[in-house]
């Protein structure tokens, strides 16, 4: 499983010209779901995922997790997190989830995420979706298990 985590002020995601989901100060996390990935995987990222500490305390460093500064999250499904893209110029998608899989191992991810945290949206899952966000730093990280 890999997530694409992006602090910002805000982020919104579009879908058929109709916002499903939006935040303001937090975190965007595409989320990649891998053909290994299982309900332990999940349940290893959504607590990784609300305490990584990227949000910065007093002091200007990076002490503070989603769950201590309470923002919120904005998770959208991006089966591209898991491509090859070691040999050539056209990405393998081998190591991705099959659709029929990985669809409800990431509704099983935003319920964990939900259960958790109270400030939580998404996407829909194999949509076209249009994601607009304000990155604030720029802070990225990509989270792996």
């Amino acid at each position: 499983m890999k997530v694409l985590i992006q602090r910002v002020s805000h982020a919104s995601v579009v879908v058929d010209g109709e916002k499903t989901g939006a935040i303001g100060e937090g975190i965007l996390a595409l989320v990649g779901i891998e053909k290994h990935d299982n309900k332990d995987v999940l349940q290893r990222m959504c607590n990784k995922l609300l305490s990584y500490r990227i949000f910065s305390d007093q002091e200007g460093k990076m002490n503070l997790s989603l769950k201590d500064t309470g923002g919120g999250l904005l998770a959208i499904s991006q089966f591209t997190l898991a491509a090859n893209t070691n040999k050539g110029l056209r990405p393998s998608f081998s190591s991705a989830s099959p659709p029929s899989e990985a669809e409800p191992l990431f509704n099983q991810f935003i319920e964990q995420l939900q259960a958790q945290h109270s400030q939580v949206a998404t996407g829909k899952f194999a949509a076209d979706m249009k994601v607009s966000l304000l990155n604030d730093g720029p802070v990225t990280f990509l989270l792996e298990l």
